[in-house]
């Protein structure tokens, strides 16, 4: 049934005309996110173990018995290493793109100037980054004492 509601969605909008077919893929691809998403809430609620209990019920952390409070308090650090590394982790996700299609910016065909403009502005994002870290090491942010 799926399947024949995806050829139908898939038909419908192949056929909807030329300004929309640059967007028939992207939308064939949301549609069964959603889709799956959807179907794995619903039958992980009818299909799934339902069992119910006191060893079920109770909280398990790493094969141990967990030792007080759940609601103890952890000090801002960790949060800001966590925001940090984040930050990293963003910029590394830019970097791939730009690291693929600089090479090709300097072609004959292309403006000289093009590629020395989006290393600039490549230069300066990493700058800042730098200068982000810097400023959190010197303001004690990596230190657990």
């Amino acid at each position: 049934m799926v399947n024949v509601m995806m050829k139908g969605v898939i038909m419908t909008l192949a056929e909807s005309g030329s300004s929309f077919n640059h967007y028939a893929a992207l939308g064939v691809l949301l549609l069964m996110a959603v889709g799956f998403g959807v179907a794995n809430v619903t039958l992980t609620t009818f299909l799934g173990p339902s069992r119910k209990g006191e060893v079920k019920g109770t909280v398990y952390e790493s094969g141990m018995n967990p030792i007080g409070s759940a609601r103890r308090r952890f000090n801002v650090r960790f949060f800001i290493l966590a925001m940090t590394f984040l930050l990293f982790d963003v910029e590394i996700v830019f970097l791939y793109p730009w690291a693929v299609t600089f090479p090709s910016l300097g072609g004959e065909a292309v403006d000289g100037g093009l590629d020395l403009l989006f290393l600039g502005r490549m230069l300066f994002f990493v700058l800042t980054t730098i200068v982000a870290f810097v400023y959190a090491w010197r303001k004690g942010v990596f230190r657990y004492d």
